[in-house]
């Protein structure tokens, strides 16, 4: 087995799974530090902690993955989900894919960077906790000031080592409608929550997203994923819930989204903001992506941009704007599924495909 590949299996087998990522940070705090790097740890909350590693002068280009996995779901596993067991090529194990196979591989391209001959691009490595929440470990790495500058951004989620472009954002709110409790034989004495609840699903179903599709992002969508209200069958509800996803492309405002569904919506129904993470584009002939790409990344095809959003969301702004490209060992269909499992020969040639488009890079 390869150092990354091995590096990955040792990572799985650490349960971060919802929390947790200061065991797996440990380690890879060690190995960055004795590589060179200027190690800063993020401890976003007790047991969670990332870290922020920064090597060479000038603007560099920073390699990013999370730490955190997601839960088991209630699916009997055939294999120990942290057993990091090998079957033939396939690495199995919960965050095989999704990510900790694209987090080793980017460590093991970092030190095999920094080790290398001749003038060589600066390099800075995030490691982020509580991404599949929302990007929260990112978001407090900003507020902290913990993240400056950059020329370039790589996430090295699950893509298969193909190079995609961007994705959608994401407009998470919680919309609230209140009302006033009766006994359920006499509802005219009440002011029911679902109903008006059930008048703002209608509205979210029709509205008008305000802007066309983007050639390659697609067209912006609303869901409304949960709805949930009263508390038994012969009361009048005073208070019902439900959540709306809203997936944004680039150029939406989505302050000015939701203001706008808030005034469609009326008095019956409060918004709440859950998250809010913009879209994510690069143009193609970006020399980011050039490089990737001469280095054997699989090119963007015709589906070049990821299904799920990614802390690029918030670092691309927090780093001025820099192009960004997401390219990972990892399988994206495998992304949260029970039995999950990485392909081993794209781990070692993920670091390849880092470590060469690093190298072309000037200083």
């Amino acid at each position: 087995m390869s150092d990354a590949v091995e590096l990955a299996r040792d990572l799985i087998r650490i349960d971060s799974v919802g929390g947790g990522e200061a065991a797996v940070a440990e380690p890879l705090a060690r190995r960055l530090s004795a590589a060179g790097f200027d190690v800063r740890e993020h401890r976003y909350a007790p047991g969670r902690t990332g870290l922020v590693a920064r090597w060479g002068a000038g603007s560099p280009v920073v390699l990013t993955g999370h730490l955190d996995t997601v839960p088991l779901g209630g699916q009997a596993w055939a294999r120990d989900p942290h057993a990091a067991e090998v079957d033939g090529d396939r690495l199995y194990g919960r965050g095989s894919s999704d990510m900790k196979a694209g987090v080793a591989a980017l460590v093991v391209a970092a030190e095999r960077h920094v080790r290398g001959p001749g003038p060589r691009t600066a390099l800075e490595v995030v490691l982020t906790a509580g991404e599949e929440t929302g990007c929260e470990g990112a978001i407090d790495m900003i507020a902290l000031g913990m993240v400056r500058e950059a020329r370039a951004l790589l996430v090295a989620e699950p893509t298969a080592n193909r190079a995609l472009l961007g994705h959608k954002g994401a407009l998470w709110l919680k919309a609230v409608a209140r009302g006033r409790t009766a006994h359920g034989s006499m509802p005219h004495l009440g002011d029911n929550a679902i109903y008006k609840l059930a008048r703002a699903i209608g509205v979210v179903e029709h509205f008008d997203l305000g802007v066309p599709a983007h050639p390659w992002l697609g067209a912006p969508t609303a869901n409304v994923g949960t709805a949930r209200g009263g508390i038994n069958v012969n009361s009048v509800p005073d208070l019902a819930e439900a959540t709306v996803d809203m997936r944004t492309v680039t150029g939406q405002d989505h302050a000015e989204l939701r203001e706008r569904l808030g005034r469609t919506l009326g008095d019956e129904t409060a918004l709440e903001v859950l998250t809010d993470l913009p879209a994510v584009w690069t143009d193609p002939d970006d020399p980011f992506v050039q490089a990737l790409l001469a280095a054997g990344a699989l090119p963007p095809g015709d589906r070049p941009a990821a299904s799920y959003f990614t802390d690029a969301s918030v670092l691309v702004a927090a780093y001025g704007g820099v192009p960004a490209v997401i390219c990972g060992p990892g399988e994206p269909e495998q992304a949260h599924v029970t039995d999950e499992y990485c392909e081993i020969p794209r781990i070692e040639e993920a670091v390849e495909i880092y470590t060469g488009a690093l190298a072309r890079l000037t200083p």
